[in-house]
């Protein structure tokens, strides 16, 4: 059920609906379509349909959806043509990864923990018959794996995953989409656990392959600045609708609809003001944050000389920090500088550390387990992910409300009351605290995990990236939401990040790791203005950009 055509647009998406199994609609119609080497950025919030539309282009549907009118034509670099949604499972099959191939968002997950890197190239290019013999075979995967910028030899490709950093992961993830020379690649937001620098290899490999093999490409994300980027034209989607579409500097320059400018302008920018809109910063630059060894008596959080070491494997080296009641100290890294390391040190979730971690001037335990249930109380944790941090089995109330049950002595209808208070500091209507987890969109259970933290009222709230898996628009409302926590309850707060686009909106001061060191630190102005480490002005050139 195929046929051959002169090749114009590689993927065509003609008036796609797409229903829940009860009737709901997921997807109104998107029509769209794509040009060999042409970049199609698909944009929208949470929820907006981008992922099915991305995965309808394989065929894939996920579990409770169901097709329910429109086409789908996909076309390989040989001219044929595909009607997507009329293939049988066994033609559907054949088609990913032959004619049209998926780089999905965690590259972790999509490799086999169990297999070396060039046997999972190699598997994709068995299924679908690509090459004559097993040395041509094993030619293509050296091949591709150079194509994307990493060793084609042996020694490397005989490596398995957990031996390979993320972003090496996710480029072994990018050669086995592009093993088969595909006529479509998806891309599902394949850079939104990376950090800036591994961001920029991921983009110009992508970019680059695109182009070289005459690639369409559907690239799917939430940030702005990389569509700015990578893309060639972008689709706005929202409620399961096209609401704009045009080349990437009609859509970001000149938004026509109300829904695309309000995303615009949820972006945060590197050089502009602070999300307050007020440039004067005298006010939050003028706390003075030490960086020698002597304890800042204003600081409600000192830490001092910190160190870890894994065997000869040196993760911190002497760091020390300071923060203020109502600071925010921005830690900024990338992926494996030793930002988490750190906070969960400080927070006594990791005790493989000498030197010193003070609270007002009291030194704490390394560990938890001999904190006093005070000290506990006092340093809370927000973790990155909003979707594992809360017990799915428990309603949000009852996770909430746990940490009032082990660290105070409120009782019951105390304990309720604060809960009920703390959902609406966080802007989250109490109703929803009787729902489950899976119940609750990606920036609501953001805020029940915020929530959770707060309800104690802390001192000290570290956030670990926790910004890094929600789209523009809920991202600006949770840093909105914790710059006036920090004001209304005079928080301390050690924010953990490697996008340093949020600097100016989130923070007072940055510290910037590079290899378990502090490398540079000072008020955000002074390091975003005239960095004076070559790490940091690195780190600048590579944040993309509106």
């Amino acid at each position: 059920m195929t046929t051959q055509v002169a090749v114009t647009h590689a993927l065509v998406v003609d008036d796609l609906r797409v229903d829940t199994t009860g009737g709901q609609p997921v997807l109104r119609g998107v029509s769209y379509d794509i040009a060999p080497g042409e970049v199609l950025a698909l944009v929208g919030e949470s929820g907006s349909g981008k992922t099915t539309a991305g995965l309808a282009a394989l065929g894939h549907f996920r579990r409770g959806l169901t097709p329910t009118g429109g086409t789908i034509t996909a076309t390989g670099h040989d001219g044929t043509a595909m009607p997507v949604l009329d293939l049988d499972d066994r033609a559907r099959r054949a088609l990913r990864g032959r004619t049209v191939a998926y780089i999905p968002q965690d590259p972790a997950a999509s490799l086999n923990p169990a297999l070396r890197i060039g046997r999972q190239i190699g598997e994709v290019l068995e299924t679908h018959g690509y090459g004559a013999s097993d040395d041509e075979r094993e030619a293509r995967v050296a091949e591709v794996l150079r194509e994307v910028g990493l060793p084609g030899e042996e020694e490397y490709r005989r490596r398995y995953p957990h031996q390979l950093s993320g972003g090496q992961q996710q480029r072994v993830g990018i050669a086995m989409a592009f093993a088969c020379r595909p006529g479509v690649v998806v891309l599902d937001e394949p850079t939104t656990g990376l950090d800036v620098t591994t961001q920029t290899l991921v983009l110009t490999t992508v970019a680059r392959l695109t182009a070289e093999h005459a690639t369409a490409a559907l690239y799917i994300t939430h940030d702005l600045a990389v569509v700015a980027t990578i893309a060639d034209r972008v689709a706005v989607l929202r409620g399961g609708e096209v609401v704009e579409s045009g080349t990437v500097d009609e859509v970001l320059r000149s938004p026509a609809h109300a829904y695309t400018r309000e995303l615009v302008d949820a972006v945060p920018h590197l050089d502009g003001p602070s999300t307050d809109g007020s440039d004067d910063t005298d006010s939050r630059d003028s706390r003075d944050g030490t960086d020698g060894t002597a304890p800042d008596t204003r600081a409600v959080l000192s830490v001092r000389e910190l160190s870890v070491s894994y065997g000869e494997h040196r993760v911190l080296h002497d760091v020390s920090l300071d923060v203020q009641a109502g600071e925010c100290l921005m830690l900024l890294g990338e992926s494996g500088s030793g930002k988490t390391t750190l906070s969960q040190c400080i927070a006594g979730l990791n005790d493989r550390h000498t030197g010193a971690v003070a609270l007002s001037g009291h030194e704490l335990a390394r560990s938890t387990a001999a904190r006093t249930a005070e000290q506990l109380r006092s340093v809370q944790y927000v973790f990155q992910s909003p979707y594992s941090s809360l017990n799915p089995r428990k309603t949000i109330a009852q996770s909430v409300e746990l940490p009032l049950r082990t660290l105070t002595d409120l009782d019951r209808d105390q304990r309720r009351e604060r809960v009920h208070t703390t959902l609406e500091r966080v802007r989250l209507d109490p109703e929803l605290g009787g729902r489950l987890p899976d119940q609750l969109s990606g920036g609501q259970r953001q805020r029940a995990a915020i929530a959770r933290a707060l309800v104690t009222t802390p001192d000290v709230l570290l956030c670990d990236e926790v910004t890094s898996a929600l789209d523009v628009s809920v991202q600006a409302t949770i840093i909105e939401l914790l710059c006036e926590l920090r004001a209304e309850l005079g928080t301390a707060m050690l924010f953990v990040t490697h996008n340093i686009a949020l600097a100016r909106h989130v923070a007072d001061r940055i510290a910037v790791l590079r290899g378990g060191e502090v490398v540079e630190s000072g008020p955000v102005d002074d390091v975003l203005t005239a960095p004076s480490h070559e790490y940091t002005r690195q780190l600048l050139d590579n944040t993309p950009r509106m």
